[in-house]
């Protein structure tokens, strides 16, 4: 039986793709390493971040929820709100929003107040998380796991059209013709317009579908190995966005990364700071100790955007190139690298580096 063939979805042209920046608000230390920030200054410095991607035309901010002391953000709309009053064209999106162990009302009432700070700015980006502390934070039994985002996720897609909104599940109370406040704004044309909604997805096919399942875009998490692996992923999703008659395929994907003015620089700032974040985490997971060789293998070969603008840009490139996506997010903040740092990356990624991925797009 041959496979299924792939539907054609449009493209956007190089122009009108989306480049952005996402942190989990990963508490840094200074550069000489002697002191760590606490999470009130890693926040502050969130928030100048954002500034600065701003101002060198980056697209858009996404920002991570957790609820563990290696990260200083538990309330991404918080940040956001703050970063919406301060700058001017960014977009602002949650990176991921942990859906599961959230009320989807509250949340839909939080983006929907930064969006009219931000005049229209907010995007949110839903999943289940790669860790699991929220569950028990807020009394949720992790044996529930799949059923409580399969239900929030269908709540929400409903939420986000805008309007009155009736549903019924195991999961919370039922709602009946519910307006939830404040509404979102209109399009340009007085309708409701939906809030903009992508599914994060680590590497699993039913999660692909499922987001397909709602037309919502989808946003693939690549942070180990390099973009081919995830091509299937894609061509899955353009297949299931045909399967439920839908007119688009927005791909997405997101991948750390670091940037300097050469590739040497890049990795030895890099190093030391990733390998304290894989630490940690791997601590929990029983992970091996990374290695100064795996790390560049993952540079040369993996998921690691790390180089000078050059070499991160065609790094770039390829992988939408082979996604047919359009849209990147670096993710900027790796373990406790330095701010002074992440600044210069920032600065790099939006002068040199989305300037040159359109031009290889091209």
């Amino acid at each position: 039986m041959s496979e299924p063939s792939i539907p054609d979805f449009p493209v956007p042209e190089p122009a009108d793709m989306v480049f952005g920046v996402d942190s989990f608000g990963d508490v840094t230390v200074t550069p000489d390493g002697r002191r760590t920030l606490s999470h009130a200054e890693t926040i502050r410095n969130l928030v100048a971040e954002a500034q600065l991607a701003d101002s060198v035309g980056i697209d858009a901010i996404t920002i991570g929820e957790h609820h563990r002391e290696d990260y200083a953000v538990s309330s991404p709309e918080t940040v956001l709100a703050a970063i919406a009053s301060t700058t001017e064209r960014i977009r602002l999106a949650s990176g991921v929003t942990v859906l599961s162990s959230d009320d989807p009302v509250r949340v839909f009432e939080r983006f929907s107040t930064v969006d009219a700070i931000s005049n229209g700015r907010a995007e949110i980006i839903v999943g289940r998380g790669s860790f699991t502390e929220s569950f028990p934070l807020f009394g949720l039994p992790l044996s529930d796991y799949e059923v409580l985002f399969e239900e929030k996720l269908q709540l929400w897609a409903e939420l986000a059209k805008g309007g009155p909104v009736t549903w019924q599940g195991s999961v919370r109370t039922s709602l009946t013709d519910q307006q939830v406040y404040p509404p979102l704004q209109p399009a340009e044309d007085g309708t409701p317009a939906p809030f903009p909604t992508w599914v994060a997805v680590g590497g699993s096919p039913q999660s692909v579908v499922r987001a397909a399942s709602y037309d919502f875009p989808l946003m693939l998490a690549i942070i180990g190995g390099s973009a081919d692996r995830f091509e299937p992923f894609a061509r899955i999703y353009r297949q299931a966005q045909a399967h439920f008659g839908h007119e688009l395929a927005r791909i997405g994907f997101h991948s750390p990364g670091h940037i300097a003015e050469t590739d040497e620089l890049a990795r030895e700032q890099m190093w030391p700071h990733y390998k304290v974040g894989h630490a940690r985490v791997g601590r929990e997971r029983g992970w091996p100790e990374m290695t100064r060789d795996q790390f560049e293998h993952e540079v040369d070969h993996g998921a690691l955007l790390v180089g000078s603008p050059e070499t991160v840009a065609r790094r770039i490139a390829d992988g939408m190139s082979v996604l047919g996506a359009e849209r990147f997010d670096l993710k900027y903040s790796n373990g406790p690298l330095p701010h002074e740092w992440i600044m210069s990356s920032i600065e790099l990624y939006g002068t040199e580096v989305i300037p040159r991925v359109r031009e290889l797009l091209s």
